[in-house]
């Protein structure tokens, strides 16, 4: 007798992570951050605290940043998620990506897939966005470190480069 996953709470979900649609045997409720990086094996994504609050696992979903340790995958599926892996590449990154590189604005590197994924999705609707309102989007995101100095410099350029 083979596996029946109906058995053990398990159904197929179908989960368009950056373009590529991956149909995974998973539990509905699975937090979509293990689906990510356990079945996907997706690095951006980190596990913080595993209540919604830090911001580490940070991904796009409708234009939205939402917290993927919180978010069952049930809720998500066939929705189109992106990962700060699917935003650029090594030979093309993302303008957020460039401008923290070229700021130097990682420390640590835990808050970073937060941090530009959260700023992603607010510059994508407010490219031109003052460094209060940039400040008050990254609120929720926290960065024990502090580097944001350097991360709102970088967020700033990458949204001048946006805008245009």
């Amino acid at each position: 007798m083979g596996f029946d996953p109906t058995l053990n709470g398990m159904s197929a979900i179908t989960l368009k992570v950056n373009g590529r649609s991956h149909k995974l045997d998973l539990d509905p409720s699975t937090p979509l951050l293990y689906a990510l990086s356990d079945d996907l094996a997706l690095n951006g994504p980190k596990f913080g605290c595993g209540l919604g609050q830090c911001g580490a696992c940070t991904v796009i979903v409708k234009g939205q940043a939402i917290r993927s340790c919180i978010t069952p995958v049930r809720s998500v599926a066939g929705a189109d998620i992106t990962t700060l892996e699917g935003i650029g590449t090594a030979d093309k990154p993302h303008p957020l990506q460039r401008a923290f590189i070229e700021e130097q604005a990682a420390q640590c590197g835990f808050c970073v897939n937060g941090v530009i994924l959260t700023a992603k999705a607010f510059l994508d609707k407010n490219p031109k966005a003052t460094e209060p309102e940039i400040e008050q989007a990254l609120s929720g995101v926290l960065c024990r470190c502090f580097a944001s100095v350097r991360m709102l410099r970088a967020i700033q350029k990458a949204g001048q480069e946006m805008a245009r």
